[in-house]
């Protein structure tokens, strides 16, 4: 059936080094599917807390179904992940590093589920925001002057 991406958090990619990418399922209820396949999810100040041998996502917003009136949820409640124990381990042994930690990167469906890609981070110093930006701007640039040859 394949993947349809819901929502990005572009700003993750600019504030971080994303490590290593993970795919975990997000524990939903009721009217919070419906939210999602109709696009209405914001990760812009999201992170994922390990506790309990348990993932949680944190401070996503998940807006109220229209239709669902008073069998809505609550739009900002914590929703566990559905990850495997060894992944949770793992998780859980590169956060306690120091500057590390896993943020969610972006929210799609697959087959007819939603999916969740967290990854592994470690904060960006402001150099090497300024290096990625040049870097970005210089490709730009490049793909410009091949299009323009063209």
């Amino acid at each position: 059936m394949g993947e349809k991406v819901v929502a990005t958090n572009r700003k993750a990619r600019h504030e971080y080094f994303i490590l290593e990418t993970y795919e975990a399922g997000i524990e939903l209820r009721g009217s919070e599917i419906k939210s999602i396949r109709s696009g209405q999810i914001s990760l812009g100040e999201a992170y994922v807390r390990i506790e309990n041998n348990q993932a949680w996502l944190v401070d996503s917003h998940v807006a109220p179904y229209e239709q669902a009136n008073r069998f809505n949820h609550d739009p900002r409640r914590p929703r566990r992940l559905l990850l495997h124990s060894s992944e949770i381990r793992d998780l859980w042994n590169e956060v306690r590093q120091k500057g590390v930690t896993v943020v969610p990167l972006k929210v799609y469906l697959k087959d007819g589920r939603a999916k969740l890609e967290i990854g592994v981070a470690k904060g960006k110093k402001l150099y090497d925001k300024r290096a990625s930006i040049a870097e970005r701007d210089a490709r730009r640039e490049i793909d410009r002057e091949l299009r323009r040859r063209d």
